[in-house]
């Protein structure tokens, strides 16, 4: 192949690269999260038994505040705890969150995320 024509090809390759990352990119936030929806699949996986009312005032110190937490990080705790297998660099490890997570879509741990984002909580922001 001739200089030219290798540049060609290269061009080419990073063009396909960059077309399949940018179209997994736009998949995955095409999906805008629904509070409303956040909010029945909360109550119907009865997140509030341990998290507490409001997601705000858990029943054990061991249970972590949820309200205001930020959406991103919900989300990825989700995922982490449905990935879980014990391993602590592919996902969370907690039987009572891995049960409670195995049949939501990602659609629906985004939803509860934006949820548990728009409660008001007692988060404290270090400034």
């Amino acid at each position: 192949m001739n200089k030219p024509q290798q540049a060609l090809h290269t061009v080419f390759k990073a063009a396909c690269a960059s077309a399949a990352v940018f179209g997994l990119v736009a998949a995955s936030v095409a999906h805008a999260a629904d509070a409303g929806n956040g909010k029945v699949l909360s109550e119907s996986h009865n997140c509030a038994a341990c998290h507490g009312p409001n997601l705000n005032k858990p029943v054990s110190p061991e249970y972590p505040k949820l309200a205001g937490q930020h959406a991103d990080y919900v989300y990825w705790a989700l995922r982490q705890y449905q990935m879980g297998n014990g391993n602590p660099h592919m996902g969370r490890n907690n039987a009572i969150m891995q049960a409670q997570v195995q049949s939501l879509s990602q659609s629906d741990m985004k939803d509860i995320a934006a949820y548990v984002e728009s409660l008001k909580g007692d988060l404290v922001q270090k400034k």
